[in-house]
């Protein structure tokens, strides 16, 4: 990628970013589509970019970074405080929407590690989608937020030890308990490190002049995920894991205030790699399966979470808001996606279907989700409408005689 290309496809993605935030979307499917109009497939005529070590280098940074953000906003303390929420929805969501996804999973490769991972592909939400969603639909205050949250917590939970694997995963039983049991351990010592360590790393942090505050940030950021790149795993967990070690430090905010433009910028430019790989060609032989992953995933988000809900004591109102808030996919998906297709373990067949199946997989959830969630409460006054006033015997209504 030359400075020329690269200031085509910077220009690109903030024109299409800015148009899907006029229409109320994500910008994730808008950075998939830059990638998919300037990649080698199809259409030909556009073709600008072709992938090269450049353009994967600048993808597993936007996978750190991405990562590592998400890790900060996870703490034991904000994980004790989910509550019921956490416990109910989220299993109540793991048990129906990964078992839609591995009957989607199954149906594509069979009884096989490529349809676990296209199960957690099609469970995960997209946390980004959903939080910038409930900003601008001013529904952060809403009681039901709590439930959104709490799942997607659980969600990253279950989807840290699915990428743990997901890069060396599918080979010999044994190498894969290895790599399981390496996984655990890893993330167990990072959680420990974040409850034993946090004060030390607090005041080694504060003490430090801010060039070398920002430069020890960034080296544990990147050490991690060599580390656990070495160990066979993602460098996913690796980022994810060092933010976690840091959520629990007094200078989170501060970190996350430094280290937003560089988030923002190489997510951008990560997503956007993805899409180069993406071939609409495959959507011939691949879109009965984005259809039925796509109808699977609506009706699995909405149903289990307004079960959830219900059980929680929330009304059918708000248990619809939650559950709609929980359709789009997005992040997770792609990286889930990208890390598999780094697998050399995988067929590299099953490794392409992966790939264009979760960018036309995302680009349709993150635009049918937005649309749920805008219209929510409307569908939700019309299914559930609220019960006309009885009239009494004497007449008039309860209401005419409240006090």
């Amino acid at each position: 990628m030359t400075l020329a290309q690269l200031a085509v496809t910077v220009t690109v993605l903030g024109l299409l970013g800015l148009l899907a935030s006029r229409f109320g979307l994500s910008a994730i499917p808008a950075y998939l589509l830059a990638g998919l109009l300037l990649g080698p497939n199809e259409p030909e005529i556009l073709s600008v970019i072709q992938p090269s070590e450049v353009t994967e280098f600048v993808a597993e940074l936007g996978v750190i970074f991405l990562l590592f953000f998400l890790g900060l906003e996870f703490s034991l303390g904000r994980f004790r405080r989910s509550g019921m929420h956490l416990g109910l929805g989220g299993s109540v969501d793991l048990v129906v929407n990964a078992g839609l996804g591995l009957v989607v999973g199954v149906a594509a490769f069979g009884l096989s590690f490529e349809a676990l991972i296209l199960a957690a592909a099609i469970y995960v939400s997209s946390s980004a989608v959903a939080v910038k969603g409930l900003i601008d639909f001013r529904r952060l205050a809403d009681d039901e937020t709590d439930l959104v949250l709490a799942i997607l917590i659980f969600e990253d939970i279950a989807v840290a030890f699915v990428l743990a694997f997901a890069g060396g995963g599918g080979g010999e039983l044994g190498e894969t308990l290895s790599l399981v049991a390496k996984a655990i351990a890893f993330i167990a010592l990072s959680l420990a490190a974040s409850r034993w360590l946090a004060r030390p790393i607090d005041r080694l942090l504060d003490a430090l002049p801010r060039e070398f505050f920002l430069l020890f940030t960034f080296a544990l950021l990147i050490g991690m995920s060599a580390i656990a790149k070495e160990l066979g795993l993602s460098e996913a967990i690796g980022a994810l894991m060092a933010g976690v070690v840091l959520a629990e430090t007094s200078v989170r905010g501060e970190i996350e205030e430094r280290f937003l433009g560089f988030r923002d910028v190489f997510a951008a430019l990560f997503f956007f790699v993805f899409g180069l790989s993406i071939d609409v060609e495959a959507f011939s032989s691949l879109g009965w399966l984005i259809a039925l992953a796509v109808v699977l995933s609506v009706i699995g988000k909405l149903a289990s979470t307004y079960g959830a809900g219900r059980v929680g004591g929330f009304t059918p109102r708000q248990s619809l808001n939650a559950g709609s808030a929980l359709v789009a996919r997005g992040e997770f998906t792609v990286i889930l996606a990208q890390v598999a297709a780094t697998n050399q373990a995988l067929a590299a067949s099953a490794r392409r279907d992966l790939v264009a199946f979760a960018g036309l997989y995302v680009l349709a959830t993150a635009v049918v989700g937005v649309v749920l969630m805008k219209e929510s409460k409307r569908l939700g006054r019309r299914l559930f409408p609220t019960p006309a006033p009885t009239r009494l015997a004497t007449g008039g209504t309860n209401a005419d005689r409240a006090p």
